[in-house]
């Protein structure tokens, strides 16, 4: 069966030959495809490719989407004057909200691409991002605390989009492109941090601060453009099918937990820096609403970009070197911020906040390159090998992804809450970056002794030769992570 064909079936779903559907699935109409072999590199390169660029590109548009109104609340505090009557502590606290509902909605999320079609499901989570932008219109003075705390959690369900679409390009890619596959996906997302910011930025030193709701005003529409978009050009994979037993599997998988923290060292502190980089300006540095804008965007755009970069490293150099490489270079980094920090220095500040985004856009590219390496030299390790091992590897790193991201995100909720702390004892973010290096120091350090370690270095390669079948002519493709 061709790729070719697959597509064609995709767009009128009462074509389809018989022996055709995998299994006896019966058709379900819509944008379905039934076959779906990525590995096969006759079928990638006579239209496989295509068709999984069309969904990646469509992705990323509403992952795009989705990011920025998670991140809604980063720049609607920057709008809260004294008029507001909310004291710094509580501003962090609020934008911690959406990171914690788009940590949990990314579980759920993640298999709903099963349950429902990656296409199907973009549409649907596309248009839920019109409820927390329609919602923020409360943002006035007098509005309640409380109030402001509600609106600010419905903005989470843009953080669910990523698990959804993380795991449904994962699906569309074959092994040896997921990194950079994965990398464009989350990094093309990410941007929407920056741009939202630099739409707040624009709004402050044009309208002014008392104007916010000219932000949401940009949002609706693009909202029901990428919902528009997903529905006519997307697709749905029916290989991809509902397996609860995957997230159980995937859940006992020691692995799983170890890359959760890694990805909290990297995704973890890029959100919740994103979050609370504009209120670490205000309070730190006395720099006004504006002045503050004027710098936030910076990190985030940048760490935004260079995602993709660290997925296609590590593509080619493996994704725990680059890794264990890129929590060394973190740790530095936070030593600059922390002697700035202490200086009260704002240039040496931004240069070494600035290089923190950095490394975490290249920390998430490599970090989630490793996954899908994981689960396949799994599969080899358990004998399988060819479709098996790679169908297999795609069904546990498709549930794991769910999870690690999850997990990940609420680093971003802990990064918030320790600058909150930080300010509410000591005045200074100071402390709170001093808890941040010896997070990335524990994570090098795991990263070391799990992957990279002479030891478990070769125990993996004599695994994954022991996993060789006999009659096979040559080694099955082994992942290195």
């Amino acid at each position: 069966m061709t790729a070719a064909a697959a597509e064609t079936r995709s767009e009128s779903p009462d074509e389809t030959p018989a022996g055709s559907r995998g299994e006896g699935r019966p058709r379900r109409g819509g944008r379905w495809i039934e076959h779906w072999d990525p590995e096969d590199e006759g079928f990638w390169r006579e239209s496989g490719e295509r068709v999984a660029r069309r969904n990646l590109v469509f992705s990323v548009l509403s992952e795009h989407i989705g990011f920025s109104i998670w991140s809604l609340w980063s720049v609607m505090v920057l709008f809260m004057g004294p008029e507001y009557g909310i004291d710094p502590a509580s501003k962090f606290f609020l934008v911690a909200m959406p990171t914690v509902v788009g940590a949990v909605l990314r579980v759920p999320y993640t298999f709903a691409v099963a349950r429902f079609g990656g296409r199907n499901w973009t549409v649907i989570s596309a248009a839920m991002l019109l409820v927390p932008t329609a919602a923020a219109v409360v943002m006035e003075p007098g509005t309640s605390y409380t109030t402001f705390m509600l609106v600010a959690a419905l903005a989470g369900v843009g953080g669910g989009n990523f698990a959804s679409s993380m795991t449904n390009i994962n699906s569309f890619y074959p092994l040896r492109k997921k990194g950079w596959a994965l990398g464009m996906n989350a990094g093309g997302g990410n941007i929407g941090v920056p741009v939202i910011q630099l739409l707040g930025l624009l709004v402050i030193g044009t309208a002014g601060a008392a104007h916010p709701r000219i932000v949401l005003a940009v949002y609706v529409p693009l909202i029901v453009v990428a919902a528009v978009c997903a529905a006519l050009f997307m697709d749905n994979l029916a290989p991809v099918t509902n397996d609860t037993g995957a997230a159980l599997d995937a859940a006992r998988e020691p692995h799983t937990w170890v890359m959760s923290l890694l990805y909290i060292g990297t995704f973890g502190s890029f959100i919740g820096y994103s979050f609370a980089f504009g209120l670490v300006l205000q309070n730190q540095f006395a720099r006004t609403p504006l002045q503050a804008a004027s710098l936030t965007f910076i990190g985030p755009l940048l760490g935004s970009l260079i995602r993709p970069v660290g997925g296609r490293l590590a593509d080619r150099f493996g994704g725990a070197r680059i890794t264990l490489g890129n929590f060394g270079a973190m740790g530095l980094a936070t030593g600059v911020v922390i002697y700035a920090s202490a200086e009260r220095s704002l240039p040496v500040f931004l240069v070494g906040f600035i290089a923190l985004f950095v490394l975490t856009g290249l920390g998430n590219g490599s970090t989630y390159k490793m996954i899908p390496g994981i689960f396949q030299a799994q599969a080899l390790r358990r004998g399988l090998a060819g479709e098996e091992a790679a169908a297999y590897g795609r069904r546990l790193s498709g549930a794991a992804m769910g999870l690690i991201g999850a997990v990940g995100a609420l680093g971003g909720l802990a990064i918030n809450l320790a600058f909150r702390q930080s300010f509410l004892v000591a005045g200074s973010g100071t402390p709170a970056f001093v808890s941040f290096l010896g997070c990335y120091v524990v994570c090098g350090a795991v990263t070391w002794t799990v992957y990279l370690r002479p030891a478990a270095r070769a125990r993996r390669t004599a695994e994954a030769a022991e996993a060789e079948p006999a009659d096979e002519g040559r080694r099955p493709v082994y992942a290195e992570v």
